[in-house]
């Protein structure tokens, strides 16, 4: 019997190498299959005919292989878009998003909603969640697969087993447990995660030589958070969805934060806090939810424009900023960042201020050498960090279990 469970383990082991290695080359070979894995070309050939017989992989003709190569071209595998399906939601500041997304990581169906999160009912807001999700099932093509999962990534702290929003600044309820209402509504298994998060899983898939072992992601937006992967792993708390970046605190008895404490980063470097500052009004003020994107992009243009308070404005947040990471890499060593969001459309703005506040830190004493990228669209990399969260859990744990516990997972969600 134990000999027949190491058997056993040892196929699934290989067909999640397989699974991987085409979901991460796109259109690999066999060949380019056993170099990456070290999987004989034998075992290869019989996993990908079996995995090819289930539904989950497709050949390529040689005529459509996207890699030029010289001699004879080789037949190449690519993943089936109709194997299965996933559904992303993202809840954020007044808006939620959701996808269907096909098994190659492709949206077939979308929708995004406005409304105020911070007036609605902790009821209200699940039920506009199910009633999206419906939405969008509803609208599937006949015949097209159950989603097998669904990840929700909120704008906030959710608990380390990924079920319930912990806290949010987007609303005043604290502990919705989203993924057992979902669950009970649709009958498919769901995660609720930090959006931070998702975006430095994205970022691993966008790209792998840069974003590996060691990165940070910074979403600067109405709100500041992290995402941060040490070591290969990304971050999570033993309690919580991990770091709190934004509620880190850069000025003991500050300025008003949303989260209800001072001197938080968020409170100098949030789009709400930039524009009370630019706006010289009292750091007691009530943080604004109403500032859009189009009001920071007129007001990094006055910035730009010459001194005045806009540019202290930045300023002030460049420095929150930079003494925060200045702090991290006190604690780690120096590793590229990310800066996503709306808030790095105006990195030219804030980056000599963090710069110069970063060299004055114990992590920054090589501030010169650390990089930055900027990302300034934030929904597009949360929502691919939430579809490759749950394209991942399917091949791993559905896919790479072989067929039965595939018809098992079906028969779940049917």
């Amino acid at each position: 019997m134990s000999a027949g469970i190491r058997h056993d383990d040892l196929r699934r082991r290989n067909r999640a190498l397989v699974i991987a290695a085409v979901r991460r080359s796109g259109l690999p070979s066999r060949t380019e299959i056993a170099s990456t894995t070290g999987l004989s070309h034998s075992t290869i050939s019989a996993i990908s005919s079996d995995l090819i017989a289930e539904g989950m992989l497709a050949e390529t003709k040689a005529g459509e292989h996207a890699t030029a190569r010289r001699g004879r071209p080789q037949v190449a595998l690519t993943l089936n878009p109709k194997a299965a399906t996933v559904i992303v939601a993202v809840l954020s500041l007044n808006c939620l998003s959701a996808a269907i997304i096909d098994y190659c990581g492709e949206p077939v169906a979308e929708e995004q909603r406005a409304f105020s999160t911070a007036t609605m009912s902790k009821h209200e807001l699940v039920l506009e969640c199910i009633a999206m999700l419906r939405r969008l099932m509803a609208g599937m093509s006949p015949g097209a697969p159950k989603p097998l999962r669904i990840v929700l990534a909120v704008q906030g702290i959710s608990d380390a087993a990924a079920r319930v929003m912990l806290w949010s600044p987007i609303t005043p309820h604290r502990d919705i447990a989203f993924a057992d209402v979902l669950e009970g509504e649709l009958a498919i298994p769901t995660t609720v995660e930090n959006d931070c998060n998702m975006m430095a899983i994205a970022l691993r898939w966008r790209d792998p030589a840069r974003y590996r072992d060691n990165f940070i992601a910074i979403l600067l937006s109405h709100g500041i958070g992290m995402g941060l992967v040490i070591k290969g792993e990304l971050f999570t708390g033993t309690q919580s969805s991990g770091g709190e970046f934004g509620h880190m605190i850069h000025r003991p008895g500050g300025a008003l934060c949303r989260c209800g404490r001072r001197g938080c980063v968020e409170a100098y470097a949030g789009d709400y806090a930039i524009w009370r500052n630019a706006h010289l009004k009292n750091e007691d003020s009530p943080p604004e939810d109403a500032v859009t994107n189009t009001d920071m992009q007129a007001l990094a243009e006055r910035a730009r424009a010459g001194e005045g308070p806009e540019r202290e404005a930045y300023r002030k947040a460049g420095t929150a900023i930079g003494y925060g990471v200045g702090s991290l890499f006190a604690l780690i060593d120096p590793a590229p960042i990310a800066f996503v969001g709306g808030g790095a459309a105006a990195f030219d703005l804030l980056e000599p201020s963090i710069r110069t506040a970063l060299a004055r830190t114990a992590g920054g004493q090589h501030s010169d050498a650390i990089s930055f990228d900027t990302i300034p669209a934030e929904l597009p990399l949360i929502r691919q960090g939430c579809a490759m969260r749950a394209l991942v859990f399917v091949d791993q744990e559905i896919f790479a279990a072989g067929p039965q516990a595939v018809q098992e997972s079906r028969i779940a969600v049917a």
